[in-house]
């Protein structure tokens, strides 16, 4: 049984969205933590409705946050915690994507999807997992899950933009190399933009790759 998730949304500007942008936050966050970004992006896209959920979970090292999953390096969780952790939250994201589809009557070619750090790792593992592609994914320092499977399990292949900060003491920079090839070996269309001298975060010449990005690919953008 899937778990609904809380989430914050931002209307279309126009009054009737033909497409939707989904954040997905990082561990230790919640969903207004990206939110905030529909300021900037939203005038560029105004026929774009923006939603970001919280995660399921309560955060082990930030009772304030949330986890998709708990990582067992930073807060003694098992491996086996994680992994459950993570198939949990995928069949809640999956089921939050559509949901959300079917209420504002979009299709999920309309879909971009941005992760940061742990929702950049479950946007792409998810997303080429799923039946149909959505029409953009924009991974902000994160990582591929699962690397030794992804090539078979990839079943969708939408457009992915990496963009990681090249100071990053949390996900490694070498990670958007790694998964970068992943994702080309494996047929997908894959961009790349590095924000130098950035550590965990989004600097602004990230935002405006994934803004220029979103723009080409969402329809009607």
């Amino acid at each position: 049984m899937t778990r609904e998730l809380k989430f914050g949304r931002r209307a279309a500007r126009s009054g009737k969205a033909k497409s939707m942008v989904i954040f997905l936050h990082g561990y230790g966050a919640d969903g207004a933590d990206l939110l905030g970004l529909a300021d900037p992006l939203a005038p560029h896209l105004p026929d774009t409705v923006f939603l970001s959920p919280d995660a399921p979970e309560p955060c082990r090292n930030n009772p304030m946050g949330y986890q998709w999953f708990p990582i067992p390096w930073l807060d003694g969780s098992s491996d086996a915690e994680a992994t459950a952790g993570m198939l949990r939250s995928i069949d809640d994201i999956n089921a939050f994507i559509d949901a959300r589809l079917a209420d504002e009557g979009l299709t999920i070619d309309r879909l971009g999807v941005i992760g940061f750090s742990q929702g950049t790792m479950m946007a792409l593992h998810i997303l080429p997992r799923r039946a149909e592609p959505v029409a953009a994914i924009v991974a902000f320092s994160g990582r591929l899950l699962q690397p030794e499977t992804f090539t078979a399990e990839a079943v969708s292949k939408p457009p992915v933009l990496l963009i990681h900060g090249d100071q990053d003491p949390m996900v490694p920079f070498q990670e958007m190399g790694l998964a970068g090839e992943a994702l080309t070996a494996a047929g997908f269309e894959t961009y790349g933009h590095v924000m130098k001298g950035t550590g965990h975060g989004i600097a602004p010449d990230g935002l405006s790759v994934a803004l220029a990005f979103l723009k080409d690919k969402l329809p009607g953008a």
